[in-house]
């Protein structure tokens, strides 16, 4: 028979699984390393386990002991089934800015949370940094995790995490795309990761309102870089010691409402139901795309499932409030979210029958007619439906020339969705547009709609 003794036996071993919606136009190969299998359903459950081994094992936690941590969650969760399945009583503090949904779980596993206000400074006796700092003090036979600076966090990725995902790519990984907020997580993983291949480059996740990013380019703590900001999971005003910023290649920002719409798609085009630092991991690899070849592997850390954030980015009227889903739509969100298809197009002097191939092989409605380089026409289903029902028997060795129809409209990448009912008619099925780098798309009925 096989079976696990506990529910801590199931922590790791999590699967990679390749990203291919969310990821086309990129042209490396890129893996999501999917923490949500954890029975805690997040990746805070192997430096939870990972601390409290530690701290029994340096006689820190006794028996009948109680566990207090300052946690945005999901560190917590980890702690509070060490403590279920071993007997210990749980404390955590949790800013106010966190899901209801975390805090109503970590309560069904019996802990008590203290909700603690988010904006103001970690030394503020009312911080939750603070606050679990003054119970361990207070509370006897108590231990703090203390997860920022404990580096047991980064132990814990150094020992499971980093070797996983070196093995389930046979040691193809070229770079690793984590968030970043205690640092546990980026510095075990890369830690591992470089010491077996020292040119695996690092991208961590940082958001707007943390000081990790500057530091980093600067080595200076700016405190103007701080502010409040909605993305939970990563970020930081605080340098944790858990954070090796000499393994992190760079640092990129992600905007909160980036992060959620790019969770969103998780959800809707992969079905990963994924969480907030996830999108902002998958937004801040899109960001960056430019930058990767086609040999490469990337692997992106998803580390919690998308249930603790079903009252926020997974609520249209949350989103709606923080004006996330309200900003008016432009071209160029169409082709930043890659949801226009491949540029497939047909030579003026090419027969009809090889357009018509050209339709049922790549699925497509429509397409531009090109004469050398430049666009002459447009050829569309219904032009060659109708020509070929009134010429049953000579239809297949017509040049296409002899049916096309006018040049699809070239629109700008800044023209608002909403105008491009001057382009679109019944007449006119798509448009075309350039991107940044100078490539042409083209975006059908289909295409726009799928965005809205």
């Amino acid at each position: 028979m096989k079976f696990a003794n506990n529910v801590l036996e199931t922590i790791g071993n999590t699967p990679m699984i390749r990203l291919n919606k969310v990821v086309k136009g990129v042209k490396a190969l890129v893996l999501a390393k999917v923490e949500t299998f954890n029975p805690g359903h997040s990746i805070k459950d192997r430096m939870a386990l990972q601390m409290i081994d530690d701290a029994e094992a340096a006689g820190k936690l006794v028996a009948g002991g109680t566990i207090i941590e300052c946690t945005s969650g999901n560190t917590g969760m980890g702690i509070a089934l060490v403590a279920a399945v071993r007997g210990y009583k749980c404390i955590f503090t949790t800013s106010d800015k966190q899901s209801k949904e975390k805090i109503d779980m970590l309560k069904a596993l019996g802990a008590e949370v203290i909700v603690c206000p988010t904006n103001v400074e970690p030394t503020d006796p009312r911080s939750y940094y603070s606050v679990a700092e003054r119970l361990s003090q207070q509370i006897p036979n108590s231990y703090w995790c203390n997860q920022y600076d404990n580096l047991s966090n980064s132990k814990a990725h150094y020992l499971s995490t980093g070797p996983e995902i070196w093995e389930q790519t046979d040691g193809k990984i070229t770079h690793l795309v984590v968030g970043v907020g205690t640092g546990g997580t980026v510095s075990g993983v890369s830690k591992y990761l470089k010491e077996r291949n020292p040119n695996i480059k690092v991208w961590g996740i940082d958001t707007y309102g943390s000081v990790f990013k500057k530091y980093k380019e600067t080595g200076i703590f700016d405190e103007k870089e701080i502010y409040p900001y909605i993305t939970e999971g990563i970020g930081e005003d605080i340098l944790p010691k858990n954070v090796d910023f000499s393994l992190i290649d760079h640092f990129e920002k992600v905007s909160d409402a980036d992060g959620a719409l790019a969770a969103r798609r998780l959800a809707r085009e992969e079905g990963l139901l994924m969480g907030y630092s996830a999108g902002s991991a998958l937004a801040g690899l899109l960001q960056m795309k430019d930058l990767l070849k086609p040999e490469d592997v990337v692997v992106v850390i998803f580390h919690d499932h998308g249930s603790r954030y079903v009252g926020k980015i997974y609520n249209d009227d949350w989103m709606r409030e923080r004006g996330f889903l309200d900003k008016e739509l432009m071209v160029k969100d169409i082709l930043k979210a890659n949801l226009n298809h491949e540029l497939i197009t047909v030579n003026a002097d090419d027969k009809v029958r090889q357009a018509l191939k050209l339709m049922k092989e790549y699925d497509i409605s429509q397409m531009p007619v090109m004469s050398g380089e430049e666009i002459v026409g447009s050829v569309s289903e219904n032009t060659i439906l109708t020509f070929i029902l009134e010429n049953p028997l000579n239809h297949a060795e017509k040049p296409v020339s002899d049916i096309m129809d006018e040049p699809f409209p070239m629109v700008s990448e800044d023209l608002a969705i909403s105008k491009l009912n001057k382009y679109i008619t019944k007449k006119i099925p798509a448009v075309m547009a350039k991107d940044k780098a100078g490539n042409v798309h083209i975006l059908t009925k289909y295409d726009i709609l799928q965005m809205i």
